[in-house]
């Protein structure tokens, strides 16, 4: 079993049970306690778990929001905010580039507002996105394997991180269930996450674009630093003083204007 699997079945007896043993895990998986404790380790690097004496408990974050709504509706809710966004960030791609677009509801308003004609190269696990992408008849697509989560139509699991080391992209386009100043990006879902840092090992710039709705939220695990993040695009709407504050992280930040006509659904 490989690694990335084994901190999987991890995440989910902690969601299950809200705490672990680590003698019971070794025993379960067949590896040395040793082997245990750093993916203990890891998982509590992620705001996933705070480790005890003999395990590891389950961070339980009341700011995460217990009911995820499905894709579809999430791209109606500041729709023309998201669009805002998205058309910014599709300014930076250009003709014949790689880009990497997750499953978002934010991620897929880049998409559709990708140049037409661009003979861009596009590998995402997100349906959405695709069925966007695939518009453009001059646009290489390649959608990942995996296993369906109904609730974003995207791809997860070991064979869309496994066929994601087969890319090198120019940019990676990234969406985020939460943005905290102690934590970095945050996803409400552990699979997701997992796909997410795949995706930011693949890509030379890693953007992620957000709502304004998202700043100050905190999602079930981290999946990226400020560190690692080159642009990070929000709205005008967004917080300036945490705008700033992010800048501070070393983080070039794009905040797209809105239209007068333009207001919050």
């Amino acid at each position: 079993m490989i690694v990335a699997e084994r901190r999987k079945l991890i995440k989910d007896l902690l969601l299950k049970n809200k705490s672990v043993k680590v003698s019971d895990l070794a025993e379960f998986l067949n590896v040395s306690e040793e082997t245990i404790r750093r993916d203990l380790v890891q998982l509590e690097k992620e705001g996933v778990a705070e480790k005890n004496y003999g395990g590891a408990m389950l961070i339980e974050n009341s700011t995460t929001p217990s009911v995820i709504l499905p894709v579809d509706e999430r791209k109606l809710q500041f729709s023309r905010e998201k669009e805002a966004i998205g058309r910014a960030a599709a300014e930076l791609v250009k003709n014949k580039q790689i880009i990497i677009l997750d499953a978002g509801s934010t991620v897929y308003y880049v998409a559709k507002n990708l140049p037409d004609n661009s003979n861009l190269t596009i590998i995402s696990n997100g349906i959405s996105a695709v069925e966007e992408c695939s518009k453009d008849d001059t646009a290489s697509i390649y959608l990942l394997g995996g296993k369906l989560r109904r609730n974003s139509m995207s791809l997860v699991g070991p064979q869309a991180e496994n066929e994601l080391r087969k890319f090198n992209a120019d940019f990676v386009f990234l969406g985020t269930s939460g943005i905290s100043l102690r934590q970095g990006f945050t996803s409400s879902d552990l699979y997701e996450a997992e796909i997410k840092r795949a995706m930011v090992a693949a890509g030379k710039k890693v953007v992620v674009v957000a709502d304004h709705s998202k700043i100050e939220r905190v999602g079930l695990t981290s999946f990226l630093d400020f560190d690692d993040t080159d642009i990070f695009i929000t709205s005008e709407l967004a917080n300036r003083e945490i705008i700033k504050e992010i800048e501070n992280k070393g983080v070039q930040v794009i905040v797209a204007p809105i239209p007068e006509t333009i207001g919050i659904l």
